[in-house]
């Protein structure tokens, strides 16, 4: 499935920057043998609000380096859009992996309210959780909790487009390689529509 982007909320100051993405999404088993029901956060979001739950570096409590300007559920997982505190020096350091897109991994810390374990699989259904933050990671423990957009003061970065700008240049190296090693004619890839 892939990922919704959202466009909700304009953002009108950059100067700290701003990211949005995925905290969660459901239906997927993440790297803990969980996964999240939808609704599992609606009483969280609803007692918390925005502001009650923190945005922070790496799960880390000492590193608090945004706030939540919105999250929300929608169909496809936990949705936020946060802004990074200009006068926070891990902030500063996050906006410059962001930027580069050497960070982009999203993670969540919380207390299991209610849930279901399967006992063949040992899965576990989180049906309701207790959220107390959302993280920027190195490595989320659901492969698929990854912010979509950053915005600095040089506007949105579309940092999915960013990847699959790099996928294809990967591809074409490799494209290139097999060229050089066979006799099989060699076509270079033109077709950029993918990347809008």
């Amino acid at each position: 499935m892939p990922t919704p982007l959202a466009t909700s909320g304009a953002m009108t100051r950059a100067e700290g920057g701003y990211f949005a993405g995925y905290a969660s999404v459901f239906g997927r088993i993440d790297k803990g043998r969980d996964i999240v029901v939808k609704g599992a956060f609606a009483r969280s979001i609803v007692e918390r609000g925005a502001r009650g739950i923190k945005v922070l570096w790496q799960h880390d409590p000492r590193e608090p380096i945004g706030v939540l300007e919105e999250i929300r559920e929608d169909d496809y997982g936990l949705f936020v859009r946060a802004r990074l505190l200009h006068d926070v020096r891990r902030a500063s350091e996050a906006r410059a992996l962001l930027q580069a897109a050497a960070v982009d991994g999203l993670s969540i810390g919380y207390k299991t309210i209610a849930a279901d374990t399967d006992e063949r699989t040992g899965v576990r259904q989180l049906k309701d959780v207790d959220l107390w933050e959302v993280s920027l990671v190195t490595f989320p423990m659901q492969e698929a909790a990854r912010v979509v957009q950053f915005k600095s003061a040089d506007g949105w970065a579309d940092i999915a487009r960013r990847l699959r700008q790099f996928e294809w240049g990967m591809s074409e190296l490799a494209a290139r390689a097999r060229h050089r090693s066979s006799t099989a004619p060699y076509f270079k890839v033109t077709d950029t529509r993918r990347f809008q």
